[in-house]
């Protein structure tokens, strides 16, 4: 590692360097001197020997990561002739990757002047002199710099000049001695591979070949092409991990085992010396199988760090987690290098990508690898990183060769030479060249030591502004100037010294660093910004980004894809992508696909960022063909105005870059005329030389790049144009191409000559033909588009343009592109109609070819319509497209049409003329606003009871007409007692006005709406013929009652809502006589009210009891007699409904009470009384202010004075503030109570008792039936007593005559069956049998007894009459405390607990187990003498 060091110096240049080193190149060319120094020269090359054997014995690997930069190809010298090209080639290496800057004899070559032209290419670097000059005669010199070192290489050019013979040389003026070089004679050899490699995706563990074949011309055995193989930018060499192959026009690189450190782009160039090939290719490496399903991916790119005597630095990327569950942390194994014995370095895992692992052995070699974990598992380890020596990085600069007998003998460490018995210096220069979270790498310079006696350092360390120094490695001396110090606090600041000492003593401290801050952690990046993707291969595509607003240390990024409609997402690469472009590979063309990206940073993944726009995978993009035919449109003596025409193939891309070069007639040079890129086809070449003719070149570009150049342009001289004609027209274009016609377009000239242009005239020829015809002759057209007519089918034409202005007629424009006079097959014109729905102008085009890139253009007068603010609106579908006129207008005239690009010019056009706008715009306002066509206007007739009808009729109307009546722009309500109504097979419109009155006066209006159809009459009645309209309604009113002289109603139904909540219909009646009769309907169904109304108060009524959603119905009443009938109804739905609701909830909510509690055998009920309550009110529950629902644990309901809400099963969730919120359409009532404290504590005991008391019933011996109250039986009979009893557990059943308990004898049989059916059997009864018998039925949950009188009579005697008792049924209570069961078992006799939940049944138990009766030949402990 010294050595490395030692060979990467860092050199800075200067015109003192220049003037040093140019001495140096003379000797070099001049071979005056060999060395300077034989003896110093071959001392040092002993010592870097026996550093290289050193570093051998130790394992010291030199990584990546500390890497200065080298030249593996250096600069060659070039003598060449003037005007000629040049090109220097050199090839560096290192990491991070050198910047290569240019010198020209010392200073730095000047980019910008366009002379030079550098390129670097993945380590190849290159300057490139197009066209030398003899003042290019130089020393040229390239320096690569990195972190690491600076290295140069220098080269000398010699430019040649044709001259006389005696001329000076052009290059005699050089500082330094050169000698002549012959001239270079080059072998182009050319490479042309056969066969290449494909993108790979592999997975982890495959085995992957790369392999290409060439052709080589000329194949010459001693300059074979060099192969060279990169991954991305770094090159590659055989290893363990690598395996290379070249040789016989072949070239071959293995991947033995694939790991995603080796995903990356695979680039194989041939060098040779005059160039090189170059083929390259994606290799993608999946994460493998895991341990665990579920486990992420394994970490990559395991990195060693600050390498020393006892600790190492380990760094790694983390893997993607597009499919598993986050990171939790990482584990770090070390093995010592010769073993197999893998060790975790950390106990717990880290969650940053880097962690210092001390311990380790001074001289010992180890390897490390690195694991992940998230709540799967743990993934596999990663690939094992390069072996790593701990050792001082310093000890191979303490070497010294010495000189024994005249030779170089001996090499050793300094203070074996020398033994001074001093005390070391103190160090120096002591700086922090790394700083994490917890730790900082500090460096330092020791004082100059010749002593024998080893020398260590100690390091101290303090927290800025504390002045307390505490020391850092007081167990383990550090030998080396450089030492890592751990466990530090995140962001604070801290000073170091060191001190050095050996056995003679201490030194001073060194001077204190400057205050150093830890880092604090910072988080993972935030997520990158837009993704945009673009199209870049068959089976590729280019992904972009916005880097992070908050990079935090980022490492690089991860890519994701997934297919259109689907939520699969997979990952793009496997490996971090530092920079934010990414070509993903592999993809289906044809398919659509979108893209989303993570940030990555040693804290792990960002947030996704937002999906891409969908992509379709396209063909791949080609590079545009070369434009042609380059116009001179104008020139004024110093600059020339250029058009060209397009590419004839775009190659899937719009071309939207040019690039034009320029050169003098009879010059071989090109010069670039724009540096920017040219976006139109027309541009002003500047600063020319008056008078000089000059040729033009162009390129175009697009997204695939830089296309072929042009033809050279005819010579155009540099002369100002004074002519008075016009200049030539230019960028002739066709569109509308048909069998007899075609509309040429044109742009107008950029010079107009003396005066304004006045017209144009169209020329045609058939191709081939110079006889030319005018298609407008005599008619100069005013616009830049004409139609030219009168062509032959099928026949070729070229076309050209002049423009005229009252000079005359100028040159004609650039003969176009040839056209085949023949309308394209399936071709179709343009339409123009009015939508018959929207009302809406609509021009429609429907192409008879289309393709995925296809456009639709829309022009007005052949100019694109790019102004949308009179709600012109585009609308595209398919193969079809139609310009849609929103607002109309007059000036909505002109010559429309409409082009599809990327097709065989399929085109049309559409003129609309004044007298056309007006017929469609009548059309379109008649469709917008159609009228309802009237047959008669609206008029009135009086009907019976002075009732006005207002009716009208119609042409035709839909089921779908909706209509309004107004009186004096007062809407009339249809409801009862008035009506409307109307007929679609006649299409009248009647409204029956119940009551005109004299506030009735003025104007009657109707309002008719059919779909869009709208149509609207007015009846204006006042002054005499409202007068007369009144009379004859009052006339027939009085007509009515006195003809009638029936029953009627005076007044119609209408609901009224009580101060105790009560809703009833009300109504009243007149001229009724005794045997006038009332009757209720609802729905139609007779309603037969509880109490009759009473009718000589002309006032009737009909309760609605307990009013709720039911009570929803069309109710009806109707009173009639011999005289007449006359009815009422209403319909109480909708918002009569609500209302009624409404009033309801505005009296319960006033009334209601505060918030009691009532506990119940399966809760704790809160209840609210109130006047009224039905569940179609509006009341909330609430629970800490949360809404409650109703559930299996809420059960909300109530009574009709009560709301209630009980809460099943309590527990301590339960408690907490509770409220009631009743709601009208003005105000919430609300009530309170607090379920908690004591107030929860007594509630819930009274709960539990219930509880216990519910289940002890539930469960409770009980006499389900079978037993008689008296029993009466004939004397010698046999009398059987048999019922059914349950409980659980299984009751014990005991019978009882007389108070004394009947034991089973030859007489008494006493049984229980199944423990179901119990029977008293008393064989031949007697007289001395009767009496009161008594059957008991106990558990421990308690039972009952049952008393039965049986009466034995003699045979012959009358029936005893039966007695029954008055309580034949006793319950007996539960021993206490009542047990509850814990939970369901199986067993005969389980246990049960008093905490259980209600609710919770004993299990039954198994069949055949009997009740617990005492076996006949039992004893009671208190017997009973049997009478």
């Amino acid at each position: 590692m010294a050595a490395s060091v030692a060979r990467h110096q860092q050199v800075h240049f200067s015109h003192d360097y220049h003037s040093a080193q140019s001495k140096v190149v003379a000797k070099q060319y001049t071979s005056s001197e060999v060395v300077e120094d034989d003896y110093l020269h071959q001392k040092s090359l002993r010592i870097q020997g026996v550093v290289r054997k050193k570093m051998v014995e130790k394992y010291v690997r030199e990584t990546p990561m500390m890497r200065g930069p080298e030249f593996l190809t250096t600069l060659r010298s070039h003598t060449v002739w003037e005007h000629t090209p040049v090109k220097l080639y050199c090839t560096v290496e290192g990491f991070p990757t050198p910047i290569v800057k240019w010198y020209k004899d010392g200073i730095t070559i000047n980019m910008s002047s366009m002379k030079y032209i550098v390129q670097d290419n993945v380590g190849i670097h290159s300057l490139e002199i197009p066209k030398c000059e003899t003042d290019d005669t130089a020393q040229y010199t390239a320096v690569a710099v990195n972190i690491h070192g600076q290295v140069s290489s220098q080269a000398s050019i010699i430019v040649k000049r044709f001259r006389d013979e005696g001329q000076s040389s052009s290059y005699a003026w050089l500082p330094y001695t050169i000698p002549m070089l012959p001239d270079i004679k080059y072998t182009k050899i050319n490479i042309t591979f056969l066969e290449t490699f494909d993108p790979v995706f592999g997975t982890e563990g495959d085995s992957v070949t790369l392999s290409a074949t060439m052709a080589i011309s000329p194949n010459i055995a001693n300059l074979q092409p060099e192969a060279q193989w990169f991954r991305d930018d770094t090159r590659l060499s055989d290893s363990k991990w690598v395996k290379i192959e070249s040789g016989r026009g072949s070239a071959k690189l293995t991947l033995p085992h694939l790991n995603k450190d080796d995903e990356g782009v695979y680039t194989l160039r041939m060098v040779t010396k005059g160039g090189d090939a170059v083929h390259r290719a994606f290799v993608s490496c999946a994460d493998g199988p895991p341990p665990v399903p579920g486990a992420p991916g394994a970490p990559m790119d395991i990195k060693i760090h600050d390498a020393n005597r006892d600790y190492v630095i380990v760094s790694w990327k983390p893997p993607n987690t597009t499919t598993e569950g986050p990171i939790i942390g990482y584990f770090v194994d070390r093995c010592e290098t010769g073993t197999e014995n893998w060790v975790q370095c950390n106990d717990s895992p880290i969650k940053i990508c880097k962690y210092p692992v001390p311990g380790l052995f001074e001289g010992h070699s180890y390897y490390f690898r690195v694991r992940a974990i998230n709540s799967k598992g743990t993934s596999k380890p990663s690939r094992i990183s390069d072996p790593i020596a701990a050792l001082d990085p310093t000890e191979f600069e303490r070497l010294k060769a010495i000189k024994l007998g005249g030779k170089l003998d001996v090499v050793t460490y300094q203070e074996t030479v020398e033994d001074k018995k001093v005390v070391p210096g103190a160090p120096s220069k002591l700086h922090a060249e790394e700083t994490d979270r917890t730790y900082v790498v500090l460096s330092w310079k020791p004082a100059p030591y010749h002593g024998r006696a080893p020398v260590w350092f100690y390091i101290e360390k303090c927290l800025a502004g504390a002045g307390a120094w505490q020391r850092v490695n007081t167990q383990v001396p550090v030998r080396s100037p450089r030492y890592a110090v751990f466990d530090l606090a995140e962001g604070k600041e801290y000073l170091f010294r060191v001190l050095a000492a050996n056995m003679y003593g201490t030194s001073e401290a060194s001077e204190p660093t400057e205050p150093i801050q830890t880092h604090t952690l910072r988080g993972v990046p935030s997520a990158p910004g837009q993704v945009v993707a673009t199209r870049e291969t068959s089976t590729s595509v280019l992904i972009q980004w916005a880097e992070p607003k908050e990079p935090n240390d980022l490492i690089g990024y991860y890519i994701d894809v997934c297919v259109k409609g689907s939520k699969d997402w997979d990952s793009a690469n496997h490996k971090p992508n530092r920079s934010n472009k990414f070509v993903v590979q592999g993809l289906t063309t044809g398919e659509t696909y979108s893209f989303r990206v993570q940030a990555i940073n040693e804290l792990g993944l960002s947030d996704e960022s937002q999906e891409s726009a969908p992509l379709t995978v396209k063909a791949a993009l080609k590079t545009p063909s070369a434009p042609y035919d380059i116009a001179l449109l104008a020139c004024d003596g110093n600059s020339m105005v250029l058009n060209w025409k397009r590419p004839v193939h775009s190659g899937g891309s719009p071309v939207t870059e040019y690039y034009i070069n320029k050169r003098k007639h009879g010059d071989d040079t090109w010069r670039e005329v724009n540096i920017p890129p040219i976006k139109q086809r027309l541009y002003k070449v500047e600063h020319l030389t008056a008078g000089a003719v000059y040729e033009f070149m162009v390129y175009g570009g697009s997204l695939a790049g830089l296309g072929d150049a042009s033809a050279t342009s005819q010579p155009y001289p540099c002369v100002a144009w004074t002519m008075p004609e016009p200049g030539p027209a230019y960028d002739l274009t066709f569109c509308e191409i048909r069998d007899h016609s075609v509309v040429v377009e044109w742009k107008f000239p950029v010079y107009s000559g003396a005066s304004p242009i006045t017209g144009y005239f169209v020329d045609f020829a058939k191709k081939g033909s110079d006889d030319w015809h005018c298609s407008n002759e005599g008619h100069a057209v005013s616009y830049c588009y004409h139609k030219v007519t009168g062509l032959e089918v099928g026949e070729t034409y070229v076309f050209r343009v002049r423009a005229a202005n009252a000079e005359g007629v100028g040159k004609p424009s650039f003969t176009s592109d040839p056209v085949v006079a023949k309308a394209v097959e399936g071709a179709r014109e343009m339409t123009c109609t009015v939508d018959e729905e929207s009302g809406d102008i609509v021009l429609s085009f429907e192409s008879c070819q289309i393709t995925e890139s296809s456009n639709f253009v829309w022009k007005k007068f052949y100019k694109e319509n790019t102004d949308f603010s009179k709600g012109i609106v585009i609308k595209t579908e398919g193969r079809t497209s139609k310009l849609i006129f929103k607002h109309p207008e007059k000036e909505d005239t002109g010559c429309f049409s409409v082009a599809v690009t990327n097709t065989d010019c399929v085109s049309a056009s559409h003129e609309i003329h004044a007298e056309d706008m007006e017929k469609l715009l009548a059309k379109s306002y008649g469709i917008r606003h159609p009228v309802i066509p009237l047959k008669t206007q609206l008029a009135y007739k009086i009907l019976e009871r002075g009732r006005m009808r207002f009716w009208l009729q119609t042409e035709h109307i839909s089921n779908a007409v909706t209509y309004k009546f107004f009186a004096n722009n007062k809407e009339l309500s249809s409801s009862n007692p008035n009506h409307a109504s109307h007929d679609v097979s006649t299409g009248v419109i009647e409204f029956v006005l119940d009551h005109f009155t004299e506030d009735s006066e003025g104007t009657f209006t109707v309002q008719i709406e059919d779909g869009k159809a709208r149509g609207q009459s007015s009846l204006v009645l006042i002054g005499n013929d409202f007068k007369a309209a009144l009379a004859d309604a009052e006339h027939q009113r009085s007509e009515y009652i006195r003809v009638k002289e029936g029953p009627h109603f005076s007044e119609f139904l209408s609901v009224h809502v009580g101060d105790d909540c009560s809703v009833t219909l009300v109504c009243k009646v007149d001229n009724l006589k005794k045997e006038t009769a009332l009757h209720w309907y609802k729905d139609d169904v007779e309603i037969i009210p509880e109490a009759p109304s009473n009718l000589t108060s002309g006032f009737c009524k009909l309760p609605i009891s307990l009013f709720s959603k039911a009570s929803i119905g069309i109710y009806k009443a109707t009173i009639s007699d011999d005289r007449g009938k006359d009815q009422s109804q209403i319909e109480i739905s909708g918002k009569a409904f609500d209302d009624i609701i409404d009033k309801l909830s505005k009296l319960a909510g006033s009334s209601a009470a505060e918030l009691g509690i009532h506990c119940t055998s399966t809760g704790i009920q809160l209840h609210c009384h109130m006047k009224y309550y039905t569940e179609e009110m509006k009341i909330h529950w609430l629970h800490l202010e949360n809404k409650v629902s109703h559930s299996e644990k809420i059960h909300i309901g109530g009574t009709p004075s009560m709301a209630t809400m009980e809460i099943i099963e309590p527990t301590e969730r339960d408690k907490g503030l509770y409220q009631i919120q009743i709601i009208d359409t003005e105000k919430t009532y609300t009530r309170k109570i607090d379920l908690s404290g004591d107030v929860y504590d007594k509630a819930f005991a009274d709960f539990m008792k219930l509880k216990e008391e519910a289940y002890a019933d539930a469960n409770r011996g009980k006499v389900l039936g079978g037993l008689p109250d008296v029993v009466t039986i004939m004397e010698k009979k046999t009398l059987s007593l048999t019922c059914t009893v349950c409980g659980d557990p299984k009751p014990q059943v005991s019978w009882f005559k007389n108070g004394a308990e009947v034991y089973p004898d030859d007489q008494y049989l006493v049984s229980l069956e199944s423990g179901k059916f119990a029977s008293l059997t008393i064989k031949g009864v007697s007289l001395d049998d009767s009496g009161r018998y008594t059957m008991t039925v106990q558990n421990k949950f308690g039972g009952e007894s049952v008393d039965i009188v049986v009466s034995i009579y003699k045979q012959g005697d009358t029936i005893p009459p039966a007695k029954p008792l008055l309580t034949p049924k006793t319950i007996i209570p539960p021993k206490l405390p009542i047990e509850m069961p814990v939970s369901k078992v199986t067993a005969p006799a389980p246990a049960v607990s008093t905490s259980s939940s209600a609710g919770a049944k004993s299990p039954a138990p198994p069949r055949g187990v009997k009740s617990p009766t005492p076996a006949r030949s039992l004893k009671s402990p208190t017997p009973a003498k049997r009478k």
